[in-house]
């Protein structure tokens, strides 16, 4: 750690855990006997925690000079954590970020120039993914793996239910049609046919470009207008007024685990998620855990992208950073290591280390690569990464559809609020 962390700041940390499992705080950026100590932070369910703990075990033996601590929290949580320490100038040393995150952490000096840093290899890496992690010419943050939307549904119940099986061809009509039969269904448990669309920015993104339509433009402005998001939460308050999808108090128990999505809590029968985190439902559902494609525009365009599920990036302001950048390149590089992660952040975006590990992946890993081996050369670009400012945005969206969920405003008056707000964050 940095040698200006202090007791309090270390205190600090530790609080902000909430729940995750923040170990070590250094004090003058050295371990024990003098070694190097960097702390690793990201975000994620039981399952990538093993694979992580065990490659850096493996980094570690590699590099005796080299401590890793290590944190790990579910997706809400760790976002509201690493922005605060962020904004105390207290980020990790090496971080997991999210595509909505690269802008606003770059633009405002919190994140290291990796391209700086010949110890960081990035030739393997498919150059439209690695652009996603540039800003202003300057490489901050490198793809991990990439990731895409997809329906992750109980298929034991939706067989049971006598409901037609997804297809690559489904419209969004087709959907809501299938989860009305699902929670009408008397096999279903007593179950909803889907988590709530209208409370995720991500899905309202695929429905946009379903529509030849984008989130935000390239100069960096919204890319839809007050009609459109009145349209779409029109649609999906409608569907949970017909008891198709999750109600409120469901919804809004949300933390970005799958264990408390309505899919997790065995509330629904299907959810929208990225498909690298659909591992964890596994637990859950069980062998009957299926992924279908996300639905597309009535003329048969698909709003669904490969995007980087996640990036790795370095504190601007770590006392060490050559071993951040060693140890980045050992995460997204090493064949070892990339037997060790499998697709548990999602297929490697290294093109080496991805024809490496496909053969050999199993379980739910397999089931993720023929996911997205159906999408191959099929897919648009992936949009750029998105303007400062949209992190804080992806909360106005859901606590603007909470107004509509619980009946506090109409989809009208909550896309309006949304649009003034935004409009303001994004100072358009």
């Amino acid at each position: 750690m940095r040698a200006n962390r202090t007791r309090a700041s270390c205190a600090l940390a530790l609080v902000l855990t909430l729940g995750g499992t923040l170990t070590g705080c250094g004090g003058d950026g050295g371990g024990p006997g003098g070694k190097v100590r960097l702390q690793f932070t990201w975000w994620g369910n039981p399952d990538r925690a093993a694979r992580t703990e065990k490659a850096v075990k493996l980094f570690e033996r590699r590099h005796p000079d080299i401590d890793i601590t290590t944190s790990f929290a579910g997706f809400d949580t760790y976002l509201a954590k690493l922005a605060t320490q962020a904004a105390g100038g207290d980020a990790p040393d090496v971080m997991q970020l999210d595509y909505r995150q690269i802008n606003q952490y770059a633009t405002s000096g919190i994140l290291l120039d990796l391209g700086e840093h010949p110890e960081l290899r990035s030739s393997e890496i498919d150059r439209g993914l690695l652009a996603t992690g540039v800003v202003d010419g300057k490489q901050y943050a490198l793809p991990a793996a990439r990731g895409t939307e997809t329906v992750a549904y109980d298929a034991a119940l939706w067989r049971k239910a006598g409901v037609p099986a997804p297809t690559r061809s489904w419209t969004w009509d087709d959907w809501s049609d299938a989860m009305r039969k699902l929670s009408a269904a008397k096999t279903s448990q007593g179950r909803v046919g889907s988590i709530d669309p209208g409370q995720s920015e991500d899905v309202f993104e695929i429905w946009l470009r379903g529509q030849g339509k984008s989130l935000y433009t390239k100069d960096e402005k919204l890319g839809f207008t007050e009609d459109d998001l009145t349209r779409y939460w029109e649609w999906s308050n409608g569907l949970r007024k017909q008891g198709a999808v999750s109600p409120a108090e469901q919804t809004t128990l949300m933390d970005g685990t799958v264990e408390n999505t309505p899919l997790g809590r065995q509330k629904a029968i299907a959810d929208f998620n990225w498909d690298a985190p659909v591992s964890g439902y596994e637990a859950i559902v069980g062998k009957g855990l299926k992924m279908a494609p996300m639905p597309v525009g009535e003329d048969g365009t698909a709003g669904q992208y490969f995007k980087p599920s996640m990036f790795f990036g370095a504190s601007a302001k770590t006392a060490h950073p050559k071993q951040a950048a060693q140890f980045i390149d050992f995460l997204l590089n090493d064949k070892e290591a990339g037997a060790i992660l499998g697709a548990t952040r999602g297929i490697p975006a290294n093109d080496t280390i991805r024809q490496e590990v496909l053969p050999k992946l199993e379980g739910f890993d397999q089931v993720i690569s023929t996911y997205q081996k159906q999408f191959e050369g099929k897919l648009k670009d992936p949009p750029p990464a998105p303007p400062k400012g949209d992190a804080s945005l992806q909360k106005t969206f859901s606590r603007d559809y909470d107004q509509v969920s619980y009946e506090h405003m109409s989809p009208r008056e909550a896309a309006r609020d949304y649009i003034t707000e935004a409009k303001a964050e994004l100072r358009q």
